[in-house]
């Protein structure tokens, strides 16, 4: 194989692929990128059994070919040349040359034969949506995905899609996002499966604000294809969580007895600021409604306390609910709305952050000491 490509674009190729490839991994070719030079692209994969990454970019191929390198070292190699075009030339030996300007690499390769298969989905009905609105989607609910492995159904996130709609929902037993966007679903493509954290962070990554991405499935994986408007197209494609997800609708209180109309940055940045005075010990915000008013306090016997006050429209009776702040200043992080609703029932009950939209963030409470 043999071609000649700019330094913008082999890096932003290694860059997209290069994320999922492990340091310790057991085998060798699994720490290397596959270059496959057909035509005027240079497409580059990488994978780590359970997510692949695959982007295609322009180059001018001499020689049509494959072969497989380290990519931290190709990567490391093309991140320090000067702006120069790279050529890359590959022996018979899987010996890979690279000469850029005055520079000069030689670089062992791997036979492109022994890299891993991709799983095959051309027949399959493809959902087709903006980038933009996938990545609000995931911004809104990734966040609330479980680490805790021995629920590992928990460990990703759930999409269904069905009723020209994708609905996403994160939990981890504690907090639960639920996010819906309208999509043409076609007929025979209306599926439920769980979305893997290592792909949903490849993705919040990769996506991008302008573009389409379609999405593939089969029983065992999914493809999600970004299309680019340079020209550049990567594809994710994913083993799912085998299991099924919990009933999540059993957790969304019906309805509630107060709703409180709250401007999201000033309740951040009291959320920020009250936090500062917790410990892992006493990790809870207590939110207190009265009168117009809301008063958040803190209060750590080791550490000191802290007391915000925001005026509010409210008059309801007057009780108090504590939350862990990192969790309610989560859900508002992920938001762009200037206003937000909180519906609350009573301490004891989880509260609901909502907005003008589909879009919900339950939250359980903790003990008011």
């Amino acid at each position: 194989m043999k071609f000649t490509i700019s330094k913008e674009q082999l890096s932003n190729g290694l860059q997209a692929v290069q994320n999922i490839v492990s340091s310790r991994t057991t085998l060798p070719i699994l720490s290397n990128v596959l270059l496959r030079g057909e035509e005027r692209k240079l497409e580059l994969t990488a994978t780590d059994l359970d997510v692949t990454v695959s982007c295609s970019v322009e180059a001018e191929i001499t020689k049509p070919g494959a072969l497989t390198v380290p990519v931290k070292r190709l990567f490391g190699i093309v991140r320090e040349l000067g702006n120069f075009e790279i050529e890359i030339d590959v022996d018979e030996k899987n010996a890979c040359k690279i000469k850029a300007g005055a520079s000069f690499y030689k670089l062992h390769g791997l036979s492109a034969e022994d890299f891993p298969p991709l799983p095959q989905f051309s027949e399959k009905p493809k959902i087709i949506l903006p980038q933009e609105k996938l990545k609000g989607m995931l911004r809104r609910t990734s966040f609330a995905v479980s680490m805790d492995e021995t629920r590992f159904v928990l460990n990703g996130i759930y999409l269904s899609l069905n009723e020209n709609k994708i609905t996403m929902v994160a939990t981890d037993g504690r907090r639960l996002a639920l996010t819906d966007e309208e999509a043409d679903v076609p007929p025979g493509s209306q599926a439920e499966f769980i979305v893997p954290t290592k792909a949903i962070n490849e993705l919040n990554r990769l996506l991008q604000p302008k573009g389409d991405v379609e999405i593939q499935f089969t029983e065992n994986q999914s493809l999600f294809s970004l299309k680019a408007e340079n020209g550049c197209s990567v594809v994710v494609i994913t083993k799912l969580v085998d299991g099924n997800y919990p009933d999540y609708r059993r957790v969304i209180p019906a309805e509630a007895a107060e709703r409180v109309t709250l401007a999201r940055e000033e309740l951040l940045q009291a959320l920020r600021r009250a936090e500062v005075m917790t410990s892992e010990k006493t990790n809870s915000v207590k939110l207190t409604f009265s009168e117009n008013n809301l008063t958040i306090t803190a209060n750590t016997p080791e550490v000191g306390e802290a007391r915000e006050s925001i005026a509010i429209k409210y008059k309801g009776k007057e009780f108090a609910i504590a939350f862990n702040p990192v969790f309610l200043m989560e859900g508002l992080k992920a938001l762009d709305d200037d206003e937000v609703f909180l519906e609350l029932t009573d301490e004891l009950s989880p509260g609901v952050v909502k907005i003008n939209g589909p879009y919900l963030y339950v939250i359980m409470p903790m003990r008011v000491s």
